[in-house]
């Protein structure tokens, strides 16, 4: 049990991108006080898990609404994935500069920048694959526990800028980005095998 919780808990971090997330709100909350800082971390951890709650649990639903087999979403969804890993390895994932000020938390921090399109698909289609009722509680205490993990980050950004420089963000993003992409390859490689089961 400790070993799936760990998996899981490391797997779901890493698809989150979370030294992205935190470049991105140090940048984004640059003009604010330390309280308002705390306010929106807390609202952006909050957006997220209810994101990520409601991908997880309602996913399945959406396959069965638009008839979209869940080895046709495997691949869609590790490929936006794969995609999104190679943004943050080339260095190519931007946040825009031009974004409203006044409500950041929801969006772009919570949605797209930490629960992305990538993200959306790697947790439907973890909802919709069945799940004993321990498998289940297990992926939640380690879903609520990558969430958390972010939001901790997002709380300490102030403290983390004085020991942690934007060059050394960058390199860690690359690294977060080889991870993810083996994460994707492996999410797309299942889905081909459902569809060529004799292969």
């Amino acid at each position: 049990m400790l070993t799936a919780l760990i998996n899981n808990y490391l797997k779901l971090l890493f698809i989150m991108t979370p030294f992205f997330v935190l470049s991105s709100f140090i940048t984004m909350t640059s003009h604010m006080n330390e309280l308002e800082k705390r306010q929106t971390s807390l609202k952006v951890t909050i957006t997220v898990l209810i994101s990520c709650l409601s991908m997880f649990f309602f996913g399945k639903y959406i396959f069965e609404l638009f008839g979209i087999t869940l080895d046709a979403f495997r691949i869609g969804a590790g490929s936006l994935l794969f995609l999104s890993a190679v943004s943050l390895v080339n260095g190519t994932r931007k946040i825009s500069s031009n974004e409203h000020e006044n409500d950041i938390a929801v969006v772009p921090l919570a949605i797209p920048i930490t629960v992305g399109p990538g993200v959306i698909g790697v947790l439907m289609v973890m909802g919709a694959e069945p799940r004993s009722a321990l498998q289940l509680l297990e992926f939640l205490v380690s879903l609520v526990g990558a969430t958390v993990t972010i939001g901790v980050m997002l709380l300490s950004s102030s403290w983390l800028q004085k020991f942690i420089s934007e060059q050394s963000i960058s390199v860690m993003q690359k690294i977060t980005g080889l991870f993810v992409s083996a994460i994707a390859a492996q999410i797309i490689f299942t889905g081909v095998q459902g569809f060529f089961p004799g292969g």
